[in-house]
């Protein structure tokens, strides 16, 4: 083990508080939120469980881990609530000037498409 990986290597978490493993050296019953996405799960509001550190630019950098076996599915919308995000997102890509359905999405700084904002 080289001493770079011996000193991020606390799996008792005397040193750091929580258990803490170096880059790629977690055992498989954690996994950041990432890795839980992926699999179709959430944290479903359990703490920190361990973390993983190592040197990166800008110093040590951390990722969060979470335990597999408290992990829940991750919810799924509702169809109205899918259809109040589709509305909203149109909303967003309608000129409050032209009323236009652009394919862009209106930008807030200028408050009007991009058209609008050429005549003026």
């Amino acid at each position: 083990m080289s001493r770079i990986r011996a000193a991020y290597y606390d799996p008792e978490g005397d040193r750091y508080g929580i258990p803490t493993y170096w880059w790629r050296g977690a055992p498989a019953c954690y996994a950041t939120r990432r890795q839980l996405r992926d699999r179709g799960l959430r944290p479903a509001g359990q703490p920190i469980a361990a973390q993983i550190l190592w040197r990166g630019i800008g110093g040590t950098r951390v990722a969060y881990l979470y335990r597999l076996d408290l992990a829940r599915p991750k919810r799924t919308a509702t169809t109205r609530q899918r259809a109040a995000i589709d509305r909203a997102l149109l909303a967003r890509r309608t000129c409050p000037i032209c009323r236009r359905v652009r394919p862009y999405y209106i930008p807030r700084s200028l408050g009007e498409c991009l058209d609008c904002n050429e005549g003026r």
